[in-house]
């Protein structure tokens, strides 16, 4: 994370100053247009699982997503896309919401962000108030479902069916929490933060969507209250007008519509920390399919992982002649390393190129060259090593949750000698 600079990307300043402006007009576009969805009437992909057909939907403010659920939205970043550069275009970009009942328009003169609970002085800060007074940071960050490629596990469990596409890079802009929860002043016993927002439940006795963080990460410096990303304010489906961004921890943390922060002096006991998004205590969050008495923890820090983006299964390849493979992958909690690459199903591995280092949080590119050697069957592989040593695994993991899959992906691709003319 660092302060915007003239000398840094321009993307920083331009959110800082130009975010009041186009607030007011996004979200009037957005309570236009609401949240009705156009299908494309003959546009389907098939996911490489069972029941894998999805539809194709383009929501307000985004282009054609993979369509999984449309209230409240499920919407899944296609593959190709991350094969197009290191940040995931907003109106790409996946969006998954818990409640159905979302915010469709704000108004950007009335809003507050309200910071209580065991605080000194509860505060109510304005846009205008978070944007101008208090110093801007930009940081790239992976924002990555927890139920990040679910439709793979088997047996398969319940939850959104997804690909791989539920995750997203994007260079965030806003203020560090620290600073706004110093500007209410935590009292001494301050134990966890708190976050809400402005989704809420069809029924009046569905829990708030809630999300805590101990205060020693709330206050660490490392996590962000953003109004900007990738240059411009958040997309109403990603968050307008503020979200949490709470680096290389899973999305479920990343409350969108962030309206309310309350300090706790004890542990959340709400349903989305005590109930909800719950993992096995265990090596690589693995339990064995109806596996009983087995600890359960929060999910918290994301693991590595890394995908080929130009190839897919069943590409064509030439025999004999070098072919650019080329991919994305991320350290989970911290920056990737190494990124092995294997063309024989995992039996050799070979170092890849790694792109430009946008910071720890980030994706980073890579290549390699393969060439196939005979016609036939060819299982390619991608590894992720971050900087602490760990890595992909060789075989899935199993959880009741459908979570942190991270599995050494593969693609089959056939080499043939017509290819080659």
């Amino acid at each position: 994370m660092r302060k915007a600079s003239p000398n840094g990307p321009a993307a920083t300043m331009m959110a800082r100053r130009a975010f009041m402006k186009m607030a007011a007009s996004l979200g009037m576009a957005a309570a236009t247009a609401g949240y009705g969805l156009a299908l494309d009437a003959a546009e389907y992909v098939t996911m490489p699982f069972a029941n894998g057909e999805r539809r194709l939907a383009r929501f307000p403010q985004k282009r054609d997503l993979i369509l999984l659920r449309t209230r409240a939205p499920l919407l899944e970043t296609p593959m190709k896309v991350f094969d197009e550069g290191v940040f995931t275009p907003n109106d790409q970009f996946y969006v998954r919401w818990h409640l159905p009942v979302l915010p469709t328009s704000v108004d950007v003169d009335t809003f507050r962000l309200r910071i209580d609970g065991h605080v000194a002085k509860p505060v109510e800060l304005t846009l205008k108030q978070i944007v101008n007074d208090f110093a801007p940071v930009e940081l790239a960050a992976v924002n990555q479902c927890s139920g990040n490629g679910r439709g793979f596990f088997e047996p398969r469990v319940p939850g959104g069916q997804w690909g791989n596409g539920a995750m997203g890079n994007a260079r965030w802009t806003g203020v560090p929490l620290n600073k706004l929860l110093a500007a209410a002043g935590l009292k001494p016993g301050a134990v966890q933060v708190s976050f809400d927002a402005l989704d809420a439940g069809a029924m009046p006795k569905t829990p708030l969507f809630r999300k805590s963080l101990d205060v020693d990460h709330a206050t660490d410096g490392t996590v962000l209250v953003a109004y900007g990303m990738n240059g411009e304010p958040l997309p109403m489906l990603n968050g307008f007008p503020l979200r949490l961004v709470v680096p290389g921890w899973y999305a479920t943390y990343w409350v969108k519509a962030l309206n309310h922060i309350e300090v706790l002096d004890g542990p959340d006991s709400g349903f989305w920390m005590k109930k909800a998004y719950l993992i096995p205590d265990t090596p690589g969050v693995n339990m064995t399919p109806g596996q009983s008495d087995v600890k359960m923890k929060p999910i918290g820090p994301m693991v590595p992982r890394s995908f080929i983006t130009n190839l897919g299964n069943g590409s064509a390849v030439p025999v004999g002649r070098g072919v650019d493979v080329r991919g994305i992958a991320f350290g989970g909690d911290t920056g990737v390393a190494r990124v092995l690459f294997s063309s024989d199903g995992g039996k050799k591995w070979h170092e890849a190129k790694l792109g430009r280092d946008y910071g720890k949080y980030s994706l980073r590119r890579w290549q390699t060259t393969f060439t196939a050697k005979s016609p036939g069957t060819h299982l390619l592989m991608v590894k992720a090593i971050n900087s602490q040593g760990v890595e992909q695994p060789m075989h899935p993991n199993w959880n009741p949750g459908g979570f942190m899959r991270n599995v050494v992906e593969s693609v089959a691709v056939r080499a043939t000698e017509r290819a080659q003319s």
